[in-house]
Order: C-alpha cells, then structure tokens, then sequence
C-alpha cells in the first residue's frame, strides 16, 4: 500500500495559506483582545471613583454642595381634639400644631466665586459665596384656613432658613425682620422643617401680624453645586460668578443667561404655580425635604410623584471641571473593538497587496501595543490633560506599529501607507469624543465610508492566488 508521508506538510500548508483560516484567526483575536480592553476600562472607572473619593475628603474638609432654603414662618397655634377614654367618657385636649407661612415675595442675588483645589494629580471645585437674601412673608389667611388669631402663640414665634451643610458659614449671620436686627442660631429641637435648621425667634405678640419684610446676607463656602428653593410667592434669583463651565441643574433653566469667557450670569424667576407646597397649611411637623400633600403634610412613602415633585423644586448651578479626562478616556476606550478589528483588516489587505505573509504572532503584538495606547492615554491624561496626552499616545502607537510593519514588510511606502490609515482611525474617535449631539451621525458616515472603500478594495483583489495552493 502506497502511503503518503507529505500529507501533513500539506496540511499545515494549507493552514497557513488559507484566507478563511487567517480571517476566522484574526476575528478570534479580535474578540480575544476584548478581555484587556475590559481590563482598561475597570482602570479607568477605578482611577475615576479615585478622584471622586478626592473630591469628597476636599468637600468634607471645605464644605459639601449647598442647598439655601426659605425663610419659613412658623406660628405655633393652639386646638382642641376630643379624646374619648376606654369607658366612652368624651374630654377635650388642647394640642399645640403649627402654622407655615412661605413668603410672598423672596428675592436672592449672589456671587460665587468659584476655585479649583488639587490634591495630587486631582482636582475639585469649590466656591465661596455672597448671598443677599430679601422679601416679605404673606399675610394669614384666615378665612381660606379657618384659623383664629386668638389661637396663635405670637410670643413663640420661629422664622427658619435651611442650609445643607452649616460648616460653611463663614460667619454668624443675622438677619432684620421688620425694623429688628434677629441673630440667628442653629436649632437643636425636634424641629424637622429642613435637614438642618437655623432659626431666630422674634416677638410677635406686638403687632400680630406677618406680612413683614425680611432680609439677610449669607456668606458661605460650599463645593461643586449652589441650589435654591424657591419657597416664594414669586421667586427671583440671580447668580454670577467667574468660571467658564457653569451647568444649570433642576428643573428650572434660568430665564437669561449669560454665559462669557470667563464669568457668567443667570436669572431665574419662578412663581408658585408648580411649585410642590401650599402658601399656607397646618401641620404638626412638617419636614419640606420630604414628599408632602397639597395641604403640606407628609405624603406616604410610596407615592413616587410626591417625592419627584420635591427633587424637582431645586434649582442651581453645578461648576464643572473645564475637562473630565476621565470620562472621554472611557468613551476612547469603549471604541477600542472598532479600532482593533479596522486595523487587523487593514493589516490584512496590506498583506495581500504586498503578497507578504505576517504571522499571527505578529497580529498579537499589534494588537498587544494598540491595547497598551489606552494606558498611555490614561496616564498621560491625569497629568497633561486629555487632548494632548490622546497626541501623544496616538502619535507613538501609529509610530510604533509603522516602524514595526517596515521591518515586516520590508517596504516603507507600505507602512506610511498603513500608518496613514491608522492616523485617520484615530482623528475619527478623537472627532467622534468631542462631539456631543452630532456624535452618531458622524460615526455612522465614517464606519459606512470604511466598509465601502474596504468591498472596493476586496473587489479588486485576486483571491485565487491562495486558493491554488489548496488541497482538493
């Protein structure tokens, strides 16, 4: 019997000569590089909650985000309940409740100055801010309430202001009501109005009334945001300060805006229409960081649209970094599949149009150097900032796979070719980063151009030089 030793010679032969192995190989390797390229982007969201560790220790030493609220005006009122004893007997109780009274007009014009603080290589914003803060409460409505004025204890009268985090007054505030100077003080009672109180307690047993005006002036640190609530009849507020990122938050987008090089300003003027809380209610302890009623008692803890309603009453500004590395790092690196397998199959032309085998081996490292362009790009963009650490990163991949395909190819006008085409790969993510709106219909042109001039390109090659050295 004849045998037929050359049989597996053939075979690896035809291994290494056929083009469906070599694509099936490099699709393979393409998915197999994904597993690296999960690996970077754990990094990255790693180095990012890192930085956001930082920004909370500066706040927590600085002061946290700021939330101004009201002034409120609490009476304490007197009413009767019936109480009926285990034997039926009916006695009446007096219980002490209370009356809010939100202002008629509340007018809040401040001035951030906004500051950025580093530790190490990472930043956070905070601020300091002059706040003025005027109006005048609402009078009692007491045909609308069925209140009696009798009731009211005038002489334990509270006006409170609400502040989110009391570490960054920078001073003892007072504040006038009618024509007498209050100091305010921080409460320390049961009081659950809101998540910290600061309070002043005038006599009001004089004229017992509350239309009065008020006024007062914060000065305050805080650190990335400054928001208000608009607890006025008619609410006007303005902010200015200097930096260039200013992000409107809330509900509410300012009525004008001006936003310059260098500083900003806005105006927001909001009447109560939407607003979540009544001008005036009755209440036992009313806490207004909490889902209410209509009448101003608390919602139940299920009612999703009441707790919607209250998130939705703030409004502010947020002070962003002029560049998040971060955040355009990880949309790079979410592109990296794209721009491995555009690069394989570029390989792979360059290799049939030079009729020049390249290993897969050699398929490895170019995968391997275009994974590690993300870590040069991370690292680089901590210290430089993103635009030019995405230069540099870019510029020594693309030279560093040119220089390697050189040596393969032994053809320099093949690797300027090829290291031409992975440029362009790279300024179309780049282009693709920075735009926001446009960004899908820009990525989508440019991936249907790609695959149209690589079917123009595997149109115009012979496959059949390969397929002769197949076994029948």
């Amino acid at each position: 019997m004849e045998t037929n030793p050359h049989k597996p010679t053939t075979l690896v032969s035809w291994i290494g000569d056929s083009v469906l192995f070599k694509v099936a190989t490099i699709g393979f390797l393409t998915l197999l590089l994904l597993i690296p390229s999960e690996w970077i982007q754990s990094l990255i969201r790693e180095r990012q909650s890192r930085q956001e560790e930082v920004v909370e220790e500066i706040s927590d030493k600085w002061s946290a985000s700021q939330l101004l609220q009201g002034p409120v005006m609490i009476l304490p009122y007197r009413t009767t309940e019936k109480l009926t004893d285990a034997s039926g007997k009916v006695s009446n109780q007096q219980v002490i409740t209370n009356v809010y009274i939100l202002p008629e007009r509340l007018n809040i014009d401040s001035e951030v100055k906004p500051e950025k603080r580093h530790r190490g290589i990472f930043d956070a914003v905070v601020y300091n801010a002059e706040i003025n803060v005027s109006g005048d409460f609402s009078p009692l409505e007491l045909a609308k309430s069925g209140i009696h004025p009798d009731r009211i204890i005038w002489e334990k009268a509270k006006v409170v202001i609400g502040l989110s985090d009391l570490k960054g007054l920078k001073n003892n505030p007072t504040i006038q009501l009618a024509d007498d100077l209050y100091s305010v003080e921080p409460d320390f009672s049961n009081l659950e109005l809101f998540s910290n109180n600061l309070v002043v307690l005038p006599d009001l047993s004089k004229d017992k009334r509350t239309s009065l005006p008020f006024k007062f002036r914060l000065d305050l640190r805080g650190s990335t945001e400054l928001n208000f609530m608009p607890l006025g009849k008619t609410s006007e507020v303005k902010v200015r300060g200097v930096w260039t990122n200013p992000s409107f938050t809330g509900r509410y987008l300012p009525d004008n805006s001006n936003l310059g090089k260098k500083e900003f300003s806005a105006l927001w003027k909001i009447p109560y229409f939407n607003r979540p809380y009544p001008q005036q209610w009755i209440a036992d302890n009313t806490n207004l960081n909490a889902p209410l009623n209509p009448s101003g008692t608390p919602a139940p803890a299920t009612d999703v649209s009441a707790e919607k309603k209250v998130n939705e009453a703030f409004f502010g500004v947020k002070f962003l970094l002029p560049i998040d590395q971060y955040q355009k790092t990880m949309r790079s690196a979410k592109y990296s599949f794209l721009i491995i397998l555009l690069t394989f199959v570029s390989l792979f032309f360059t290799e049939i149009l030079n009729k020049k085998p390249v290993h897969i081996l050699q398929y490895i490292l170019v995968g391997a150097a275009m994974t590690i362009y993300y870590t040069l790009l991370l690292a680089f963009s901590e210290q430089i900032g993103f635009n030019k650490a995405y230069l540099i990163a870019s510029v020594s991949t693309v030279g560093l796979i040119s220089t390697f395909i050189s040596m393969l190819l032994r053809r320099l006008n093949a690797a300027l070719i090829f290291g031409s085409i992975l440029s362009v790969f790279y300024i179309f993510i780049f282009v693709i980063i920075q735009l926001q709106d446009l960004a899908l219909i820009f990525g989508s042109i440019g991936l249907f151009v790609t695959v149209a001039i690589m079917m123009y390109l595997s149109a115009k090659m012979d496959w059949s030089r390969r397929s002769n050295s197949e076994p029948e």
